[in-house]
């Protein structure tokens, strides 16, 4: 949550007199505007004190004592300055103090009133909200239930267990809270700059939906205050039978809970100063109602109470509908029966039928309060837990069991509305601990929220501690068992049962906690939708972005609306104990999780963390994260799992769907941990060949505006990848990074760009050096870190080499081949890139070619298998072809590489291609010759650059010329100047008449002079790249991709650019080619 900060204007003690009558705004200048580079100046940043605007931006500096530094002191402030600042600030809460100002001004056009420094201290400000908030309705309506059916021992389990929880997440969240300025948004604020705004925002809108629901078991304490103990007369459904009481109980719950909720939310929406300026009343009525206790247990131990309990053999049963507990009474000296009796027998008369156990046993009165010194405390030691419908029973009195038992849910006995066990009384209970983020909640309100937010806390938590457990003991010590079983007070004639045991009337209790859950109720409806307006504010979850805003003074309207929607859930379920359990999962998702954030804070020792709060440790932070989720299933193990499923999904929508933040959160301190530590790990030893996966280094080429020249490629990584393992993105501008800073921001912003078009998941570097080939081999050596470094290079192929007039694109893609192979890094070449399918493509039925020439590690074998993980080549079927020569066994090696692929567990059709020797063909002669002749008149750099064309044009001429001569063996025609040899016409020749052929090549040898003089190592490389295409063409054209490997370059680096001559020639004909070269290890194994 933002953080509103007032700075007040300080002038510089040494400012000279003439520069007093300039403005402020004008006497500061911006950072860069007087930088020669914009690398000279310091990068402006949001200050991490306080939020400053442009207007304070300035140069407070006018004088020599500092003159060494004044070039700084446009974007650094003087320290005296800084201070001043933080020391005149003032930190307004997002809450309702803002709000009632804005109501206050509203409709006038007063000035606006000086803001006030905050000014609550500990007491006021967290301990007494902080009590307010943790005592309340469990404690009223449910605690001695929970005592009289799980007995003392288990209760005070329950209490320990509970607040041993709260008070460990108080450590942590004193801890927290003291580590700096807490804005308003408490625990969210806490959570989401610890966690980061995914955990941040799964648990603030958990916190958010416990919040709404703990309005919604107020709202139900509320109406269940007043139609069983105040005025049960109101109650618009009335149940004509016994057993339709429960169902009656629940409509009127819903019906008058509906009503109170839009009552309150009216009020909320109306102004919350109402809210707040009730508070003490509210605060009042709680600490009366508990004192009111404590007096009354005194005085129970010398002067009990008078409350009688009727019994009939052991059964309690329920004095409303008759006054004296006796079958029959002596009325002028005859017997006559009582109204008891009535509610037994079918008629009044003496001889009428009754009911089997009203027969057999005899009705009894015991004290309902017995005192503190009865020793009633040795009988509720233990509990009694029961099924629904199971008899309120005191197994200490004398019971006739009666045969038939069918009748007994009609009689008017104290029986259990609900199936009781230890767990669930546990998440009843747990919501009675809750509200221990009052006053983190409140920290700009006060004075020293660094002081007083540990030290009122932890002392809220020990009082109400105490409190619970001695109401705990001293409940069980004064109160009869069947007493506190009875959980509406229907034995006690419908009293609330801790209100009979209060002092000076039950009435004190009945009101005092009918004001408190009203209260309460409030409170949760103006604390919930501003915490949702907080996260919606921050911007995180993208589709709560209409809850940000509000009425004009910043009241959260929309989030109001959808608070009282969700708070009429709860309201249609009616039942308190049913909502109880609901809201302490959200509120125990919230404590575990400041405990998380504390842990992980101490234990990664991030330079930030450096609470005042000293008494803290990462043992009690897991302790009370272990507890909290212990609760969690203790509770309820299926809320349990939907409340974490619902913190779950959020976390994922945030994720992939919400802003990126960045808080400085410690989830990163703890990635950046567990990298550190992996690096370390993998930096120990090489991957094993099982283990190898290709890390890819992508090498690309940006356009002149600084925009990706083939986002196909990365496609094509992306498919090859599909997100697993390594992949970085790079790239190089020339110049100097003084220069090209902002060009160099901007393209891997454009590279960010198309990576998260293409779905490619990796790293993004731009490095500007002064040429190309020096900035591509820095990459190929630093890219990286540890032993998390690429293993293979990815690039196209320069497919305007030969257009281009500055032979350094060529030269550049050689010696990238050449450092690749250095370091002994695989290397893939990939041709006709743009024509590569994306990833939205489906390649139906086809091939994957792949043309093993030479074993280089097995990554031809490989690449295959990776492609067709992805859904874009997942119906392409694998092919393998090998080339077979004269003395090899064909049939032979075809059995043996199927017998390959078996055992590499490769599904792949197998082919073995016998190339044979043959002589070498004209065609392949005058390639060698064009390419020598081009290249010796592209070294001829001295020349101008027309003469170099021109020269290229006369040796064009001529060898066309040549062509024409050999092949004019027809008539002369106009046509027959462009009549050259071509590698289709050669081959029909040879196939017409082999023999025929090969003498026609023998006597063009003979009458070619200048043939002699050939490099005979250029010759049988381009015979090898010309026969080798043909096989390929001619098996491999219709392929939707083929894999081929790539001959390594020349050692002389004389021969560079006929090397790219063979390489063209091995490639012509081919759509989709992927050049494979290897890195010298084993990539693939036939072992597990």
């Amino acid at each position: 949550m933002p953080t509103n900060f007032t700075v007040v204007p300080v002038k510089d003690g040494r400012k000279s007199r003439e520069d007093d009558d300039v403005d402020d705004n004008n006497v500061f200048r911006e950072e860069d505007e007087d930088a020669p580079f914009p690398g000279d100046g310091m990068p402006k940043e949001s200050s991490p004190f306080i939020n400053n605007t442009d207007n304070d931006k300035g140069n407070l500096y006018d004088g020599k004592n500092m003159a060494l530094f004044e070039e700084e002191m446009d974007s650094n402030p003087m320290v005296s300055s800084l201070l001043n600042k933080l020391a005149n600030y003032t930190n307004l809460t997002q809450g309702v103090k803002e709000h009632e100002e804005a109501d206050d001004d509203e409709g006038s056009a007063k000035t606006k009133k000086p803001v006030k420094s905050p000014a609550l201290g500990t007491l006021i400000g967290v301990y007494l909200p902080c009590l307010q908030n943790i005592l309340g309705v469990i404690l009223f309506l449910r605690l001695t239930w929970i005592v009289g059916t799980a007995g003392i021992m288990e209760s005070l389990a329950i209490v320990v267990m509970t607040c041993s929880c709260t008070m460990l997440t108080a450590i942590s969240m004193s801890a927290i809270a003291t580590n700096g300025v807490v804005p308003a948004g408490g625990s969210y604020y806490m959570i989401s700059r610890s966690l980061g705004p995914e955990f941040g925002g799964a648990v603030g809108l958990c916190f958010y939906l416990g919040t709404t629901f703990a309005g919604s078991m107020y709202i139900l304490g509320t109406i269940e205050i007043l139609l069983t103990y105040i005025v049960p007369s109101a109650a618009i459904f009335k149940a004509e039978k016994k057993e339709d009481e429960a169902e009656a109980l629940l409509n009127n719950m819903r019906v008058y809970g509906t009503c109170c909720l839009t009552l309150m939310s009216l009020v909320v929406f109306v102004g919350v100063k109402y809210v707040n300026k009730l508070a003490l009343v509210f605060l009042a009525c709680v600490i009366l109602s508990i004192l009111a206790i404590y007096a009354g247990v005194i005085k129970t131990a010398f002067e009990p109470p008078d409350f009688p309990i009727c019994l009939l053999g052991n059964r309690t049963l329920q004095n409303h509908n008759f006054d004296q507990c006796l079958k029959t009474m002596e009325v002028d000296n005859v017997t006559v029966t009582t109204k008891l009796w009535s509610l037994f027998c079918d008629s009044p008369d003496l001889n009428a039928t009754c009911n089997e156990y009203f027969t057999l046993n005899n009705v009894t009165v015991i004290q309902g309060i017995p005192g503190l010194t009865s020793g009633v405390i040795r009988d509720n030691i233990w509990g009694d837990y029961g099924p629904n419908g199971m008899l309120v029973e005191n197994k200490h009195q004398a019971s006739e069991p009666a045969a038939d038992t069918s009748q007994d849910i009609y009689m008017p006995y104290v029986a259990n509305d609900i199936t009781t066990f230890f767990t669930l009384l546990v998440g009843i209970y747990f919501p009675s601990v809750t509200g221990i983020m009052a006053g983190s909640n409140r920290s700009g309100d006060l004075r020293d929220a660094q002081k007083s937010i540990p030290i009122g806390t932890i002392m809220a938590i020990a009082t109400t501690t105490f409190i619970y457990i001695s109401s705990v003991i001293l409940f069980g010590a004064c109160i009869e068992g069947v007493v506190l079983r009875d959980k509406f007070g229907d034995s006690v004639k419908g009293n609330l049962v801790i209100g009979i045991l209060a002092w000076p009337s039950p009435w004190v209790i009945v009101i005092g906690s009918f004001f408190s859950c009203c209260g309460a109720g409030l409170q949760s409806l103006t604390g919930a939708p501003r915490l949702l307006q907080a996260i919606a504010r921050d911007g995180i979850v993208p589709f709560l972005q209409v809850f940000g805003h509000g009425k004009a003074n910043g009241e959260p309207t929309w989030a109001l609306l959808l608070t009282g929607g969700i708070c009429e859930i709860g309201i249609l379920i009616a039942s308190l104990d049913a909502v109880a359990p609901i809201l302490s999962m959200f509120f125990l998702m919230c404590y575990l999780f400041v405990n998380l954030a504390c842990a992980l804070q101490t234990l990664l020792r991030t330079p930030n963390w450096r609470p005042r709060f000293k008494f803290y440790h990462w043992a009690l932070s897991f302790l009370g994260a272990s507890l909290c989720l212990s609760l969690m299933f203790i509770s309820s193990w299926y809320y349990a799992l939907v409340a974490m499923l619902i913190a779950g999904c959020i976390y994922k929508y945030i994720e992939y769907r919400g802003a990126e933040k960045e808080w400085g959160d410690g989830i990163n301190g703890l990635s950046l941990n567990a990298a550190r530590y992996a690096l370390i790990r993998l930096e120990e030893a090489p991957p094993h060949t099982k283990n190898w996966r290709p890390q890819m280094l992508l090498l690309l080429n940006l356009d002149s505006d600084h925009t990706v020249k083939h986002p196909r490629l990365l496609s094509f990584c992306t498919q090859l990848k599909a997100g697993k393992g390594l992949t970085i993105v790079g790239s190089v501008l020339e110049g100097t990074y003084m220069t090209k800073e902002a060009e160099v921001k901007k393209a891997e912003q454009n590279i960010k760009s198309s990576m998260t078009t293409e779905r490619t998941k990796g790293f993004c570097h731009v490095v500007a050096s002064s040429n190309l080939r020096d900035g591509f081999s820095h990459l190929i050596q630093t890219a990286g870190l540890g032993g998390m470094k690429h293993n293979t290079v990815l690039m196209a192929w320069p497919g305007t080499w030969k257009q281009s007039n500055d032979p350094v694109s060529w030269k550049n893609f050689i010696e990238t081949v050449r450092e690749t192979t250095a370091a002994h890094q695989a290397l893939l070449v990939a041709k006709n890139v743009d024509s590569f399918p994306t990833n939205v493509d489906r390649l139906g039925q086809g091939t994957i070619d792949v043309w093993w020439v030479v074993h280089d590690g097995g990554l031809l074998m490989l690449l295959p298998f990776l492609l067709r993980q992805h859904k874009v080549w997942r119906k392409c079927k694998m092919r393998i072809f090998t080339v077979a020569n004269m003395d090899d066994n064909s049939i032979q090696m075809k059995k043996d590489l199927q017998m390959f692929l078996y055992h590499l567990r490769l599904d792949a059709e197998v082919e073995v291609v016998e190339m044979h020797d043959s002589d070498i063909s004209a065609f392949t002669y005058e390639k060698t010759l064009v390419m020598e002749q081009r290249s010796q008149m592209l070294k001829q750099m001295q020349l101008s650059r027309t003469e170099r064309e021109r020269e290229a044009q006369l040796i064009h001429d001529r060898n066309t010329a040549s062509h024409a001569a050999l092949n004019d063996k027809a008539d002369a025609g106009p046509d027959r100047v462009h009549m050259t040899w071509t590698k289709d016409k050669f081959l029909t020749e040879r196939n017409r008449n082999r023999a025929e052929a090969n003498m026609g090549v023998r006597d063009i040898f003979n009458m070619k002079p200048e043939w002699e003089s050939l490099n005979q190592s250029n010759v049988r490389r381009m015979h090898t790249a010309v026969k080798l295409n043909e096989v390929v063409v001619n098996k491999s054209q219709g392929a939707h991709l083929v894999l081929l490997n790539m001959p390594g370059p020349p050692k002389n680096r004389g021969g560079d650019e006929n090397y790219m001559e063979f390489l063209e020639v091995l490639l012509e004909g081919l759509n989709r080619v992927l050049l494979v070269r290897g890195g010298g290890r084993e990539v693939i194994t036939i072992y597990s």
